[in-house]
């Protein structure tokens, strides 16, 4: 099929748009998401205030056209990983977990973009949390091969409830793993991925901001070992279940 052919009114706008946010990015990694200055903007490309505000309402706009890049970009990272297949979702969990954090140590501006909000007032964009969901994905195919220990059982039968109650979570489920809500695995992924996401973050959030720093250890470590307990866990299968039955 032919792609579409797009004017060159309308490549000019994506290009200056992306001019745009590539001086907003450094002005975010120079001083945080406050540094971001329409004004200076402006001025850099050659736009006049009022005509920067053709391609951007206003800096919240802007702001959140960077985090919908940063999501996605992210959730590229970490689904290369999947694309890849690796042996066993015990490896898979870990190569996840250090394709994630290698992303975000290499951009730690643009991660700590997306974590919290980035300034006073600000609302985050209606699809951000399907943004978010797109990076945790993979996470839910490797925990649904699992089965739950007694003590994250807890957690599981909260998350059955969730599964069951929100459509928005079941189709997230269903999209990852094409399991339905009532079944017990739905809810032992989503358990293993939640945990699994906030042993990231806790990680990930003291490195690019520095907190480890002195401490004799590296961060990538660290994870490997908040992931190898989580396997366990969870007891994460050494094979895909297809591969052991096939």
């Amino acid at each position: 099929m032919t792609a579409a052919r797009t004017s060159p009114r309308d490549r000019y706008r994506e290009q200056t748009r992306a001019e745009i946010k590539a001086i907003a990015l450094r002005q975010l990694a120079e001083g945080g998401a406050g540094a971001v200055a329409l004004t200076r903007i402006a001025r850099e490309v050659g736009l006049s205030g009022p005509a920067l505000y053709r391609y951007f309402a206003n800096r919240d706009d802007l702001l959140s056209s960077l985090i919908q890049d940063a999501y996605d970009d992210a959730a590229t990272a970490v689904g290369s990983v999947g694309d890849q297949l690796p042996p066993s979702p015990r490896t898979s969990l870990r190569l996840l977990a250090d394709a994630y954090l290698g992303w975000a140590a290499a951009q730690p501006h643009r991660y700590l973009l997306i974590q919290g909000s980035p300034l006073p007032g600000y609302s985050a964009p209606a699809d951000t949390t399907a943004r978010a969901r797109a990076v945790l994905g993979p996470f839910l195919q490797v925990f649904a091969t699992g089965e739950p220990d007694e003590e994250v059982r807890p957690l599981v039968a909260e998350l059955a409830a969730w599964a069951q109650e929100d459509e928005a979570a079941a189709a997230w489920l269903r999209e990852y793993t094409g399991l339905e809500p009532e079944d017990d695995r739905a809810a032992t992924a989503l358990a293993g991925a939640v945990l699994a996401w906030s042993q990231l973050h806790g990680t990930v959030s003291l490195e690019v901001s520095g907190q480890y720093a002195g401490m004799g250890h590296r961060a990538r470590t660290l994870l490997t070992c908040q992931m190898s307990t989580l396997a366990a866990a969870f007891r994460l299968p050494d094979d895909w279940p297809e591969r052991a039955t096939g």
